[in-house]
């Protein structure tokens, strides 16, 4: 009986207590969204799942647990503390990216820069409420919607909030669907929402295709050199994609190399989910600014884009500006949903997408800015 008691107080049942037990449903909540609702189940799916593992009790120096050295979990995680697995996703999102809209259109640029202002906004409001300068940019680049960008920062001023951090980032993400076309119908009317945009636009060239990743890394990381882990794969990435000579590195890149680091990283950003060093209150406050910094950089968008009709003969439709965050292609998609709900023939797919790669870039190199800066 002695050797039945000491057993059980070793197993998880025993070690188990209310913080791991709500952790573990925020985890079968992740698996049953992305299963049943499928909202972004390439992302939810590895994340609730490495969720559901991470919190499950163990006893302390066997070696299991995310945080102990000699694990295996701690093994994989390297790759998110040294911004491995986010920079092999760039290469592959690279691969993935079709910049020919982007370029017949180059205005749309702009809906990708005025949608980063949900990151400066919450970088104040974090400072205003306590956090530290590297910890209040690590929260604050919540508001580009892009999940990679958000744990590669984070990893580089505040390993200790990349639990949080990715969370909520890819929780938001994942939430595209109910937080956004609230957004998108309150800051615009009926009449913006109904105007429609081009169908054909001017053809890019070949040349043109090849120039701008060249011309892109150049300008973004002589600008923000700190952005180059990002950038450098993703331009990269795109390159192999238009050029055309190497198409079997740009499938590997955009297929079975993204999936793995996207495998990973999910899995082992939720396993870091530990309950004993995930549940405090400044995770609390992370997942509160990360729903102000989201909703500020949906609004950015949208009202620059109506800003931009005031100059404007062409007119733009407002409601591409809520793609000018970086969750591709979910944002995009939503906003194209949304024009549909009001005229089932306008399409603003392409043009979506147009300012939802914009959007990448940008919040790539306000993660770059920040990291220079706090980093001194």
């Amino acid at each position: 009986m002695d050797l039945v008691l000491e057993f059980f107080k070793n197993t998880g049942f025993a070690l188990a207590d209310w913080r791991y037990l709500i952790m573990i449903a925020v985890g079968i909540l992740f698996c049953y969204l992305s299963i049943a609702k499928q909202y972004e189940p390439l992302l939810l799916l590895p994340i609730g799942f490495g969720v559901i593992i991470g919190n499950i009790p163990f006893f302390q120096g066997f070696g299991l647990g995310i945080y102990e050295e000699n694990s295996v979990l701690h093994y994989l995680y390297f790759g998110v503390k040294t911004g491995i697995y986010p920079s092999i996703v760039f290469l592959g999102l690279g691969a993935m990216t079709d910049f020919s809209s982007m370029l017949a259109r180059p205005k749309l640029m702009l809906l990708g820069a005025a949608a980063q202002m949900g990151i400066y906004f919450t970088l104040l409001s974090a400072l205003a409420l306590g956090f530290a300068p590297n910890e209040a940019a690590s929260v604050a680049i919540i508001g580009g919607a892009d999940g990679p960008t958000s744990i590669f920062l984070t990893a580089k001023l505040a390993p200790d909030l990349i639990g949080p951090v990715a969370i909520a980032a890819y929780s938001y993400m994942a939430l595209i669907p109910i937080i956004q076309p609230p957004i998108m119908r309150l800051l615009t009317t009926k009449k913006e929402r109904l105007i429609h945009m081009p169908e054909t636009s001017r053809e890019v060239s070949r040349k043109e295709l090849l120039f701008f990743p060249i011309v892109g890394v150049l300008l973004c990381c002589f600008l923000a050199p700190a952005s180059i882990p990002l950038l450098g794969p993703f331009f990269f990435g795109n390159l192999m994609k238009v050029s055309g000579v190497v198409d079997r590195l740009a499938k590997t890149a955009s297929s079975a190399v993204i999936d793995t680091a996207t495998i990973f990283l999910g899995f082992t950003v939720g396993a870091s989910t530990q309950a004993d060093v995930f549940i405090t209150p400044k995770a609390l406050g992370i997942f509160f600014l990360g729903s102000i910094a989201f909703s500020i950089a949906t609004a950015s968008g949208l009202l620059f884009a109506k800003f931009m009709n005031l100059f404007l003969k062409e007119k733009i439709n407002p409601l591409l500006g809520a793609a000018g965050v970086s969750a591709v292609p979910g944002s995009a998609r939503e906003v194209h949903l949304v024009a549909q709900k009001e005229d089932p023939s306008n399409y603003l797919l392409m043009h979506a997408m147009a300012c939802n790669a914009s959007g990448v870039i940008g919040s790539a190199i306000c993660a770059g800015i920040l990291w220079s800066f706090m980093a001194r």
